[in-house]
């Protein structure tokens, strides 16, 4: 799969519109997921998905490829976001929600609601620590990576992705989502 990358890499920075699309199929999931789970409106996570592709495609000359691309492209997903969340805080913003409403099971039901808590109790903690806590449990990257992509210590990582949790669930207990604290999702 790694020479495959880079040959579809080396097509990218040719020229091919055709590896360029294929780039961001394969990827594309990836990255929107994190944009939404950062951003929680669908809108701002498609121009954010859209501005990362712009940024990489423009730069994937300098991707090393001896290094795992997924962590960087992550991280210019998870910069593109924060970008957005500053740009956002500097004026008035309307929240809807983008979801529709359907006739589903009360299982799932309380899945959704619970998801949806999830994300808004993520929403209100700094986008530095989301990042972290969204590349460690969303996309399952080791704390080494996350510190390599985000060029950051591997302490300062771990911190950050404790300091999520701990918010997280403060969050939800506040909001009446959880009663005490779950010991699962304060494991390190």
């Amino acid at each position: 799969m790694a020479s495959e990358l880079k040959q579809l890499v080396d097509r990218c920075i040719a020229g091919s519109t055709t590896a360029a699309l294929e780039f961001v199929r394969i990827y594309q999931g990836q990255v929107f997921g994190l944009c939404f789970r950062m951003l929680g409106h669908r809108h701002d996570a498609e121009d954010a998905t859209q501005d990362t592709f712009i940024r990489v495609l423009k730069n994937l000359h300098r991707w090393d490829p001896e290094r795992d691309i997924e962590p960087w492209l992550l991280t210019i997903a998870g910069n593109r976001c924060r970008t957005k969340l500053a740009k956002r805080m500097r004026r008035p913003s309307h929240q809807t929600l983008d979801r529709p409403i359907m006739d589903r099971t009360i299982e799932e039901q309380s899945a959704q609601q619970l998801g949806e808590e999830v994300d808004l109790a993520l929403s209100g903690i700094r986008s530095e620590y989301r990042q972290a806590f969204l590349l460690f449990h969303q996309h399952q990257l080791s704390y080494e990576e996350i510190a390599q992509s985000m060029n950051i210590p591997l302490g300062t990582v771990k911190t950050w992705v404790y300091r999520a949790r701990r918010q997280i669930i403060q969050k939800l207990e506040q909001r009446g989502v959880v009663n005490g604290r779950t010991p699962e999702l304060r494991k390190a």
